[in-house]
């Protein structure tokens, strides 16, 4: 593991462990075996750092967006792929996407804008599916298409909150079941 992997690695187990706010620069880089100029090496801040976890995750799921959006497939199939990778990923990042939103509101304010510049992108390309369902007669149209969009992303935001990665409910199938309640309640009537 390199260092920037390390740093990242650490940063994230102190803050689940003791908070962000609790969490010290002088801790992450004892913890990791570093000194403070390999940090600022690669960080320039532990406000960097959080903002970090968060690009990781996104960048990731935003890619595979953009790959299941490239297969030209119909706007259900297309949108159950979605669902099920932003899913399984959020579960593969579970402890990571738990340090970022409970404590995104600690970022700096342009950090923030950023983070809420990347979701806005992410939101549209997912609003586009879904409207594209409409249009083919797929999906319904009488919730407005940000209720539509809310409703789903709730999910992976809350995974948090029940699931554990170790227990007895895989993430595929948790991916699987997930999707198919949403896709259920957003079918035409």
């Amino acid at each position: 593991m390199n260092i920037k992997e390390e740093l990242a690695r650490t940063s994230v187990e102190l803050f689940a462990r003791q908070g962000y706010a609790k969490t010290s620069v002088q801790q992450i880089v004892d913890a990791a075996g570093v000194t403070k100029g390999a940090l600022y090496h690669y960080f320039n801040s532990k406000d960097d750092l959080l903002f970090d976890i968060y690009d990781r995750i996104l960048t990731l799921q935003h890619e595979h967006l953009t790959e299941i959006i490239g297969r030209g497939l119909p706007a259900a199939e297309t949108l159950r792929l979605v669902c099920e990778d932003l899913v399984r990923t959020s579960i593969d990042w579970i402890r990571e996407g738990t340090v970022f939103f409970r404590s995104q509101h600690m970022l700096s304010e342009d950090r923030l804008e950023e983070v809420q510049r990347r979701r806005r992108e992410f939101n549209k390309a997912f609003t586009r599916i879904l409207v594209r369902g409409q249009e083919d007669g797929v999906f319904r149209t009488d919730i407005p298409i940000p209720v539509l969009a809310a409703n789903f992303f709730s999910d992976p935001h809350y995974l948090s909150y029940w699931y554990s990665p170790g227990g007895a409910i895989s993430r595929e199938t948790v991916a699987a079941q997930l999707t198919d309640l949403y896709l259920a309640g957003l079918q035409a009537k």
